[in-house]
């Protein structure tokens, strides 16, 4: 908060109503009054303290930004995490490292009719720029098995995406979108796997979060399929700008029960 004038010093209060009246002083040639000066000492004493003020309400006033810095309680810190397919990391993109790899996985025909990213190197790399130089609300990350890509992942704060317009969303919620890169890592239930494991990285890693959520394709059948087997429940048909999804929900409290 901005300083007051709580501390300001008071006009001199008027003589009481039956004081008496001093006469003036013969022979001189200067009023009767007080010559009231603030020491020199005083007055840096009095800056120093309203500085020092300043700094404590500005300190105070920036903590809820502090607090709330990494929306995402670090991803980059997570795991790795043992799976029965090996072990298991997210580690966040560096597009000088991963952008010909995402690229090359978004082209794929399978990954292309849901993600709709095909195209030149400068497509993918806008869209994962959008998200490193934004504010932290969404991140992007390689998904790694015994240390070598294979998915790719967005973790992201969807109750500050534009998601929460389309359903109830909670403080904290976070959600998830998943890509699979080689044909050969699919259909064989790594979805689901993964799914589960990334689902558990947030509960465990964000105690804040309540609800891990989803919103696949609804014509995405085999998405739908593997978020449902990996313990999220079927919540409502959501219709959003560029697609009719299934919303997708992981409860904290039932985590241990689906």
């Amino acid at each position: 908060m901005p300083p007051t004038d709580a501390d300001t010093a008071p006009a001199h209060a008027p003589a009481p109503a039956h004081a008496p009246t001093s006469a003036p002083r013969t022979g001189s040639g200067c009023e009767d009054t007080l010559d009231l000066r603030i020491p020199t000492e005083i007055l840096a004493l009095l800056a120093d303290e309203s500085a020092a003020a300043t700094a404590r309400a500005t300190a105070v006033s920036t903590l809820p930004y502090l607090a709330e810095a990494d929306l995402l309680d670090s991803p980059a810190e997570w795991g790795p995490v043992p799976t029965v397919a090996g072990a298991f990391q997210l580690v966040p993109v560096r597009v000088d490292r991963d952008l010909a790899l995402i690229t090359r996985w978004m082209n794929d025909p399978e990954v292309a009719a849901f993600w709709e990213l095909a195209g030149p190197e400068a497509l993918t790399e806008a869209h994962l720029r959008a998200q490193l130089d934004g504010d932290g609300r969404s991140i992007p990350c390689l998904g790694t098995l015994d240390g070598a890509p294979m998915s790719y992942w967005e973790i992201y704060r969807a109750d500050l995406d534009p998601l929460s317009r389309h359903y109830p969303a909670r403080p904290h919620d976070t959600g998830l979108h998943l890509l699979i890169g080689n044909a050969t890592d699919r259909g064989r239930g790594l979805g689901t796997l993964l799914l589960r494991a990334v689902a558990d990285l947030v509960l465990d890693n964000r105690p804040r979060c309540a609800r891990v959520v989803a919103e696949p394709d609804l014509a995405n059948v085999p998405s739908v399929s593997a978020f449902l087997s990996s313990g999220f429940r079927y919540s409502a048909e959501i219709e959003l700008p560029a697609k009719r999804a299934a919303l997708m929900i992981r409860e904290r409290a039932l985590r241990t029960l689906l």
